[in-house]
This record gives structure tokens, sequence and C-alpha cells, in this order.
């Protein structure tokens, strides 16, 4: 990966689409807030399957830390690491106590935190509403990899890792929001480095 950059206005439907195919059928996300004394925490959390477009959903208990933390100062990551590809998506975390997307969101694995079922006590969402997502891709897996980190040494040319790019999300809009999307929407590109 080099340090070519090139900047856009907004993301594109293509960019903010390849975030969506990069995490779609990943599970667990490494929540990470900030904590009381400033410091960071992260923690594994259960990401809700819908189509990302812009907000990632989580369940969570209105008496945790996590709850506490988002509370007070709302800066949020949840990162992703699948088998050929990393995503890390930062943007403003909220506290969201609606009772009907709380149902809408309610799964079995909701169920097995909270038995009482999507009116238990206590249960709140947690969204995360991207500013940015940076990725990292290496399309061909493993073998693709290995071939790379050869071909490096053998040719004493720089690692060809993939593909790396930081998507500026600030702009997107939800399905079903209303108001001003905010945000710049700057894309920095790292192109691949062909040898």
């Amino acid at each position: 990966m080099t340090g070519t950059h090139h900047e856009q206005p907004h993301a594109s439907s293509d960019e903010v689409a390849t975030v969506r195919d990069l995490i779609k059928d990943e599970k667990i996300a490494m929540l990470t807030t900030v904590a009381t004394d400033g410091s960071l925490v992260s923690r594994p959390m259960g990401v809700q399957a819908v189509d990302f477009d812009g907000d990632l959903w989580f369940f969570a208990a209105a008496d945790s830390h996590k709850v506490a933390e988002i509370a007070r100062d709302s800066a949020a990551n949840a990162a992703f690491s699948g088998s050929t590809s990393w995503v890390s998506v930062s943007g403003r975390a909220a506290v969201v106590r609606d009772r009907e997307k709380i149902r809408e969101l309610w799964n079995t694995v909701a169920d097995a935190w909270f038995p009482d079922g999507p009116d238990t006590p206590g249960v709140v969402l947690v969204r995360l509403h991207a500013d940015s997502a940076e990725y990292w891709d290496s399309p061909g897996g493993r073998v693709a990899t290995l071939f790379s980190l050869v071909k490096a040494k053998v040719t004493g040319s720089r690692y060809d890792g993939g593909e790396n790019e930081t998507v500026g999300l600030g702009h997107v809009r939800p399905a079903g929001r209303s108001g001003a999307a905010g945000g710049s929407g700057v894309i920095a590109r790292r192109a691949r480095a062909r040898a």
C-alpha cells in the first residue's frame, strides 16, 4: 500500500456498498467507547443483522458501563476482522430506548442475553452512526497474501497488501431519517502499489 491519495467530496454509493459487503457476514464487532478516566475500552458486541446504511446497531443493558460511557462521551468505534478484510467504523454512538426499534431488531441471539424478550426491563439499543470507515481488503484470501509476500521478498519490492481506503460517511443519512446529513464525506484513497 502506498501513500498515494485522491480526495473526493463525497463517498460514492459503491464505496458505501464496499463497506457494507465487507461487514455483512460479520456477527461480532469490537465496540470501543471512552471510559470515565479517558481511556479506551473495547468489548465484543453482537452486530444486529441490518444492511449497513451508516448505522450499526447493538443490544445492551441500560445499566452497563458501555451505556454510561456513551451517555457521557458518544465517540465510539466498531472494529471487524474477517478472513481477508478488516474494517474500522468510527462515529458517534447513542443509546436508543425505542421499543418498536428493539422489537424490529430482536432475534434469537438477543434472547440469549435478555430471556424475557424485547420488553425486558433495561434492554436498550446502541446505535453507532458512522462518520468514517477505514478498510483493508486482501482479495484472493490467504493464498494471494502469501504470494504477494513471497513476490515482495524475491523481487525486493514493497509488499502489496491489498486495498486500503478511508471512506467519509458523515453525509450518509440512513433510510427514514430526516434532517441535515452533515459531514464532508472526504475520501482518502491509498492506491495499491503495482510491482
